[in-house]
């Protein structure tokens, strides 16, 4: 009998979560490793659903791009290649139109203000069949796109003809095609090379991208006329989260949603600080254009840029649009 009874204790003890074998996820994102966004967003969103699962999920996080590549991000997390994976919409080019409503210039001033707006705007169901193959766990956003350039400074939309920008999205591609630029396309961390080698001489790009990528060491002017706030992703594949166990799965619903878009919101607003900070310190050149809708010269090309953009979506693409700017008093910058 005492033989019997410590058989069925080893059994009972075997089979109890904290023995069980641990679920291990493993994340793709786009950032550098060791980059403030690595360790202050994933790898922390990592530790702390370890520690809120007790161990029974594991999380492996893979930076610049080791385990998918920036336009391959989203597609490899659906398909379960990665088991979340983050990067931006906008390198799936045509796949999330209604989402990237809220990159359209004068959306929104800060990070802050541009996560919450798109937040939710994805949790009032505004474009929430977009992402029907996988499950996001928050959006964010990068902040105001500016322009920076190698050789002098831009201070009217005419300046732009001639030269070779990298674009930041389709959109800004457009725009710059318009007013006479090169627009070239490539993922950000390819710029830092690109930009050495003169394939391009400056490119649009928020202070955070500026920073991380370290771009400050190369390009020297800086118009701060924000063209677009570029939309970001962290999603999950539907699968793995079905597999998991129902305690598991409110693990990573904890960790989801309004108060993980504004964590990642406050990492980029810090690089963001940072990123002019540097520049500041370097002594480069700056010129502000404020309120930038209404400005005599910038105006008018951006609200081309809108009003394209929102016909040729079409749909639904302009009452997203007006929930958007709606949402900018409730949604602080």
């Amino acid at each position: 009998m005492p033989g019997v009874l410590a058989g069925i204790l080893a059994a009972a003890l075997l089979a109890t979560p904290a023995l069980a074998e641990a679920t291990t996820l493993r994340i793709a994102h786009v950032w550098p490793g060791g980059s403030l966004i690595d360790r202050e967003l994933f790898q922390a969103w990592a530790e702390s659903v370890e520690a809120a699962s007790d161990g029974r999920l594991k999380v492996e996080v893979y930076p610049s791009q080791t385990l998918a590549k920036s336009d391959k991000t989203y597609e490899s997390t659906a398909s379960g290649v990665a088991d979340i994976g983050a990067s931006a919409q906008g390198y799936t080019a045509g796949r999330f139109p209604l989402t990237q409503v809220v990159e359209l210039p004068g959306v929104s001033a800060s990070s802050r203000q541009g996560s919450c707006i798109l937040q939710s705007l994805y949790e009032q169901g505004h474009f929430a069949e977009e992402y029907d193959d996988s499950r996001p766990l928050f959006m964010f956003t990068t902040g105001p796109g500016y322009l920076h350039t190698r050789e002098r400074l831009i201070e009217a939309p005419d300046d732009l003809e001639g030269l070779r920008l990298r674009r930041p999205t389709p959109v800004v591609g457009d725009m710059f095609t318009r007013l006479g630029a090169q627009a070239v396309g490539m993922p950000a961390p390819d710029v830092f090379t690109a930009m050495q080698r003169g394939v391009v001489d400056g490119l649009s790009f928020n202070w955070e991208g500026m920073k991380t990528f370290r771009l400050n060491e190369l390009a020297g002017y800086h118009t701060e006329v924000p063209l677009y706030d570029l939309s970001l992703f962290a999603t999950m594949n539907q699968r793995t989260y079905d597999s998991l166990p129902e305690d598991l799965q409110q693990v990573i619903d904890d960790h989801s949603g309004m108060e993980w878009s504004l964590r990642a919101a406050e990492v980029y607003d810090e690089l963001i600080r940072q990123g002019r900070e540097d520049a500041e310190e370097a002594g480069h050149e700056f010129l502000v254009i404020d309120d930038a809708l209404e400005h005599s010269e910038w105006g008018p090309v951006l609200q081309e840029t809108i009003d394209g953009y929102l016909e040729e979506v079409g749909g639904e693409a302009g009452g997203i649009y007006e929930a958007a700017m709606a949402l900018r008093d409730e949604c602080s910058a």
